[in-house]
């Protein structure tokens, strides 16, 4: 199976990450995490996502706050999946760094998941490992189902408290 890579822009940003390799250790998919910033350590960065393919990873999840350059800078060296988080942790609470991650010209494309959405970038990046691997894709299925009756069982309780004729 291929892994996953996780990078941070700076380890303030690890509580948001934590969400996603939370995600990656409940579904058994294989991950790295690094620190690199694409202001303070841009050759570093450009190294990893040059050679990312070719060290085995399937897809790249790269957190930064402010400028959030980062996502962007790892799309601009490779071909894998970028999926981009916005880390909330400015004045504009995170609008910076979402706009920031967003805002890819034509041709770079990097998928931008909400503000602190590690949880859901996490998913994105097993979803696209699991196009090749079915018991990935199983596991996203009972998962799904899960959740699916969860809120049956809510819906069923609530109307049994408040939907009485």
């Amino acid at each position: 199976m291929k892994k996953i890579g996780v990078v941070m822009g700076s380890d303030s940003d690890l509580p948001v990450v934590e969400k996603a390799l939370s995600v990656f250790e409940e579904y058994g998919v294989p991950f790295e995490v690094h620190i690199y910033s694409a202001h303070r350590t841009p050759e570093q960065a450009k190294n990893f996502a040059l050679h990312a393919a070719e060290n085995g990873f399937g897809a790249i999840i790269a957190a930064a706050g402010k400028a959030a350059h980062l996502a962007g800078a790892l799309a601009a060296n490779t071909v894998l999946p970028v999926i981009g988080i916005p880390v909330k942790g400015s004045a504009l609470d995170g609008m910076d760094a979402l706009l920031s991650t967003v805002q890819m010209p034509a041709g770079i494309p990097v998928a931008t998941v909400a503000i602190d959405g590690a949880q859901n970038a996490a998913l994105l990046a097993v979803e696209i490992l699991a196009l090749s691997d079915a018991e990935l894709q199983t596991k996203l299925l009972s998962a799904r189902s899960k959740a699916e009756a969860k809120v049956l069982e809510k819906d069923k309780a609530l109307a049994e408290q408040y939907n009485r004729r």
